[in-house]
């Protein structure tokens, strides 16, 4: 038996260690309690992974316009997992030097992040060019889920499966307005429900060069099966989420601070004070060199939407220097 506390749920599982139809019963009960806290505190903070090459992570293949449907199922949490979601924070820009600094921030494990001292140093130092290279350095949201491919036109081998999905701050608005709903005469809808849940009309278009998922919806809630076997078997094909969070996926802060470092000038360059900064004749970011390597679209600017294709963009750039 597994006992998790934050619950107070016993989990229990046969002798090939697989759950049984009445523990998910169970579990469905008190999940939706502690994932409403959850979208809580991030509909209101007090304050504000290494997935690219990860084999089980799900992605949404586009035309060659850019564009891309898809129907996926959010899927409960693992049984030895808090949320059905965990969700991590990274930076991913390039410095003057014209290399690349991609890494998890440690905010994700609410710990001190090199990068967010210095871009608070720069925004508080009152230049607007600081400021702006505090917004090019800003760390970038995407959240994790399992997932159930219920339909995908562009790889139909991927249809009923369990995948992982990598995800920005935008389709989790859709999550949280399902299970917040504006209006009184809404129900609220637990998506990640195996019974009450709804299946996700994924819709991907183009916008200014950047993929944008406005147009995703979620369809009527309904059982993702009326088979018991079924379900199970989804259940138990689901991936731990924890490990996301894991030390190894982080460097440490002074780790950190090297690289920021070298990535800015290599010569101490974090360490300045912002107002050292704001004194200089031209901004830090005027003195770039040409990049080695083709550079991100010129004028766009990264939004949470579009963190994952973005963040898996900047990381092929930065292999190829």
């Amino acid at each position: 038996m597994i006992q998790t506390s934050q619950y107070n749920v016993t989990i229990l599982r046969n002798k090939e260690n697989k759950m049984d139809i009445q523990t998910l019963r169970k579990m469905r009960n008190s999940d939706f309690g502690a994932i409403s806290n959850a979208f809580e505190k991030i509909a209101n903070p007090q304050t504000e992974s290494k997935s690219y090459n990860d084999d089980r992570m799900w992605r949404l293949e586009g035309d060659k316009a850019g564009n891309g449907t898809a129907t996926i199922r959010f899927l409960p949490k693992h049984p030895e997992d808090e949320l059905p979601w965990v969700r991590i924070f990274s930076h991913g820009f390039q410095g003057p030097t014209g290399k690349w600094y991609i890494e998890n921030s440690l905010t994700t494990l609410a710990e001190n992040d090199p990068v967010g001292e210095l871009n608070t140093q720069l925004w508080n130092s009152g230049s607007e060019a600081n400021k702006e290279i505090a917004r090019k350095q800003k760390r970038k949201l995407a959240f994790i889920c399992n997932i159930l491919v219920v339909s995908d036109p562009k790889h139909p081998e991927n249809e009923g499966k369990v995948f992982l999905f990598k995800f920005g701050k935008k389709i989790f608005d859709k999550i949280m307005d399902k299970a917040r709903p504006t209006f009184e005469d809404e129900k609220p809808v637990n998506v990640f429900d195996f019974w009450e849940g709804a299946n996700f009309k994924l819709r991907m278009r183009k916008k200014d060069g950047y993929a944008n998922y406005d147009e995703s919806a979620f369809m009527e809630p309904a059982a993702i099966t009326e088979d018991d076997d079924r379900l199970l078997s989804i259940a138990n094909a689901q991936h731990k989420l924890s490990e996301f969070l894991d030390r190894k996926n982080f460097k440490t802060y002074d780790e950190l601070k090297r690289k920021l470092n070298d990535v800015l000038s290599g010569d101490g360059f974090a360490s300045r004070s912002a107002a050292q900064m704001a004194d200089e004749d031209e901004p830090v970011s005027a003195a770039a060199p040409e990049p080695k390597s083709k550079p991100a679209p010129v004028g766009k600017t990264v939004s949470n939407d579009d963190d994952d294709d973005v963040l898996s963009y900047f990381q092929k750039i930065a292999k190829e220097d």
